[in-house]
């Protein structure tokens, strides 16, 4: 687990949120209630309410704040004139990002919390991270490597090929036999490679 601060908030809402992101990575969603999350702070549970308005509030930055570094990773791949390379190197760094925040993953892609629904805010910011892939995809159409075709269900397309290597690595990371990061690499490869006939 590596929690990230949020940097518009105040030490006692990071302090809020790396509890609840400990909590659902020991003990899952059920142990997520504003008591334990004050309690694990350290806090009273009005720090939740007059900070987060309640677990929602909470469970909604925890969503929000994992697009915006899933965001921040992606745009840190530099553009160069190699587009199926970059295409390749944004890949990575979304695998990196989820195997570095699991518990920021799940939040937004495993619905853990169920009761959980994403504010329209939050849903623009996850489909902004969509666009950017979509945007990635556009450029190696552009250069003629891939067929043309709508980008954004292109970015649907190898997303779901990444998501779904990388969920079950994260849920079983015991089959050591199995050697994920390769499956990853051959995986979007083979997608890709099926965008391009």
């Amino acid at each position: 687990m590596n929690y990230t601060p949020v940097d518009r908030l105040d030490d006692v809402g990071n302090a809020l949120l790396k509890a609840a992101d400990t909590l659902l990575a020991s003990e899952g969603a059920s142990a997520l209630t504003v008591r334990r999350i004050a309690n694990v702070a350290g806090m009273s549970t009005m720090n939740v309410y007059s900070r987060f308005g309640g677990k929602d509030g909470v469970v909604e930055h925890l969503f929000s704040h994992g697009f915006a570094l899933l965001a921040e990773a992606m745009n840190e791949v530099p553009e160069t004139d190699d587009p199926m390379l970059d295409l390749s190197i944004c890949g990575e760094a979304y695998r990196r990002f989820a195997l570095d925040h699991a518990t920021l993953y799940a939040v937004m892609f495993d619905r853990v919390v169920a009761d959980y629904v994403p504010t329209p805010e939050a849903q623009a910011a996850a489909l902004g991270t969509l666009h950017l892939l979509a945007a990635r995809l556009q450029r190696t159409m552009d250069a003629g490597i891939l067929r043309p075709m709508d980008a954004t269900q292109a970015s649907a397309i190898v997303w779901s090929t990444c998501h779904g290597v990388i969920s079950l690595q994260l849920k079983h990371q015991q089959f050591t036999y199995v050697d994920w990061h390769q499956v990853y690499r051959d995986a979007t490869a083979a997608v890709v490679l099926g965008l391009a006939l």
